[in-house]
């Protein structure tokens, strides 16, 4: 058996039935056999990150553990976002599923193909706050998700209650 790894994803989206397609998402995630899922966040709506002339967004984490590498990782993600019907027009603009590789623990990458950790996802506060409630202490980028979180702040972002995937 390969070795376990320990991901944290990020999943947003601000086009169709935003809940149902997040819930579909974290469900396929959870049956997808090289994956065990650990932790799922509250769900979070969010403003426009990087063009904001657009949809609010609704926002969670996941962890989980999966003994695909980090590019099989991804390629399973990229799949998933097809299969529910993410096209990609624009980069930062509107979409129905975006799912992010945020962190997997103990390994960097810096390839044309993915960047661990995530590139921006300590200045992301629509990221470190969902991330922040399943994994605090987690250590990215020399601090922990709490600390990157308490520098980010909290604008426009409010926790959708009752939501369950």
């Amino acid at each position: 058996m390969a070795e376990t790894l320990n991901a944290y994803l990020s999943l947003g989206a601000n086009l169709g039935n935003r809940e149902e397609t997040l819930r579909e998402a974290v469900r396929r995630l959870a049956k997808h056999e090289d994956m065990k899922i650990l932790a799922v966040s509250s769900l979070y709506e969010t403003e426009p990150w990087g063009k904001t002339d657009q949809p609010r967004f609704l926002n969670l984490t996941v962890s989980l553990q999966t003994r695909l590498s980090p590019e099989s990782l991804l390629a399973v993600v990229q799949a998933l976002e097809t299969e529910l019907g993410r096209v990609r027009h624009e980069h930062w603009g509107p979409r129905i599923i975006d799912i992010d590789i945020l962190h997997i623990e103990g390994v960097e990458r810096n390839t044309s193909e993915l960047t661990l950790p995530h590139p921006y996802m300590t200045e992301r506060a629509f990221v470190l706050i969902p991330l922040e409630e399943i994994a605090s202490k987690l250590v990215v980028k020399g601090r922990t998700v709490a600390e990157w979180r308490d520098a980010a702040g909290d604008e426009g972002i409010k926790r959708v209650a009752g939501w369950k995937y």
